[in-house]
């Protein structure tokens, strides 16, 4: 029978002179480093708590953005559309600056763009006459057009008329004919006609389009423009004009875009619902005593969840009875989320859009309090998620600390133990030396 220590292993196998140095030093240090698996442990905690908590701030950022939308005076719930009873002459978009109403339009005439084009040759790289001529856009001072033998081919002659950033594009048009080249302003209207003097080239220019403003009645109101896309002439609204029919008097009609409205509306509701699901899942008591999430014991998270469930219930006064999400639609289920009445918001955003944006805009707007308490929870310095994160960053860098501490402890520990079993090895295998030289001794005596 062996030698046993106080931890079961044994030291000394019966006969013989050696003992199991790293089963020694393996019990010794599992019972050392049990500490040190409690701390590993509470990190773990935290830094899954840190990593949900991250999360969960992510979701409270898209609600952030979602709810300024709907805050915002030009977003989402304030859109406006404007529509043409005649595609084909013009067609119209707005934006929150303009108002709902209607108006009288009549095309005269679309802007043009100025175009020349040569007689043919028989290719692009067919050698043509030197010599030059004179390319003016608009009231511009002109250019004078080399050909020489660096550029006398078509091809030639188009990248050269290119590289000078003249307002006009030149290419080369090929067909039955041969090749022609063909200048093209780069803007309508009558400001950018192109004018060509002094040809000695021997190429004949063809005035194909002149260049000549938009002419048009708003309103009863005669407007030109250099551009078929006129912006001003009715506050927040964009007229494209398409074709021109002086005949047809074509109606705009610029209404609220009750689509994008309600599609600000339902980005709200899911990011809101996205948000308060995460909330439930930290806080549910599971019904088989399994452990509890992450953030159950977290006092943070139940402050902003309080707030948040205080701040959906807002209510204004007045407005046409519009005062509350219930109101226009948006149903508080028992959990916190929101349901949505697509019929009753629907009908709300078609009839009384100005009463929706009331609710939702303004200094006492549901939209405007709402973010307002969502900027105290995600402000990146003194937010509530923020301070939170610091504390659990804080506390897993003390964490770190101690195990680093500890684990050179151990380090020194297990060096320690090392030497002592390895001393004890020597001392033991030297044994059956000394014993014989005693029982020698002892002999001699005898």
């Amino acid at each position: 029978m062996g030698t046993v220590n106080n931890y079961g292993n044994v030291l000394l196998a019966a006969g013989s002179n050696t003992i199991d140095v790293q089963s020694l030093l393996n019990s010794a240090m599992a019972a050392a480093e049990e500490p040190l698996t409690l701390l590993e442990n509470q990190q773990s905690t935290i830094q899954t708590q840190s990593s949900t908590l991250q999360s969960i701030e992510n979701d409270i950022s898209t609600l952030s953005t979602a709810v300024s939308s709907l805050s915002d005076t030009s977003g989402g719930v304030s859109a406006l559309q404007a529509t043409s009873s005649d595609n084909s002459v013009l067609t119209a978009s707005a934006d929150a600056t303009a108002t709902a109403q209607n108006h009288s339009i009549t095309v005269n005439s679309i802007a043009t763009t100025s175009t020349y084009y040569t007689d043919p040759v028989a290719s692009s790289s067919t050698a043509i006459a030197t010599g030059s001529f004179s390319l003016a856009v608009g009231s511009g001072t002109p250019t004078t057009i080399t050909v020489d033998d660096t550029n006398n081919t078509l091809d030639g002659l188009a990248a050269s008329i290119n590289a000078d950033n003249l307002g006009v594009t030149a290419s080369v048009v090929n067909d039955a004919s041969g090749a022609r080249l063909a200048l093209v302003s780069n803007t309508t209207g009558a400001s950018s006609n192109i004018s060509i003097t002094n040809n000695t080239t021997g190429l004949t220019f063809n005035n194909a389009v002149t260049g000549a403003n938009a002419s048009l009645v708003v309103d009863g109101i005669p407007i030109t423009s250099a551009s078929n896309a006129i912006s001003g002439v009715i506050p927040g609204v964009t007229l494209n004009l398409q074709s021109a029919n002086p005949g047809e008097t074509v109606n705009v009609s610029v209404s609220p875009d009750t689509s994008t409205a309600e599609s600000a509306i339902n980005s709200f509701v899911s990011a809101w619902n996205t948000v308060v699901g995460d909330l439930n899942t930290e806080f549910a008591v599971p019904a088989d005593g399994s452990s509890a999430a992450p953030l159950e014991s977290d006092s943070t998270l139940r402050n902003i969840q309080s707030q948040l469930l205080s701040a959906i219930t807002y209510s204004i006064s007045g407005n046409n009875g519009y005062v509350n999400l219930a109101s226009i639609g948006l149903n508080m289920n028992d959990d916190g989320t929101i349901s949505v009445d697509s019929t009753t918001l629907d009908n709300a955003l078609a009839t009384n859009s100005a009463n929706v944006q009331t609710l939702m805009q303004g200094a006492s707007g549901f939209a405007t309090n709402l973010s307002n308490v969502l900027n105290l929870v995600t402000d990146p310095t003194q937010g509530l998620i923020t301070l939170d994160l610091q504390g659990m960053s804080q506390t897993n860098q003390d964490l770190t600390n101690q195990i680093n501490d500890m684990e050179s402890s151990l380090t020194t520990e297990q060096q320690n133990l090392t030497a002592q079993y390895d001393q004890m090895q020597v001392a033991l295998q030297e044994m059956p030396q000394i014993q014989s030289e005693i029982t020698q001794q002892l002999a001699g005596l005898s």
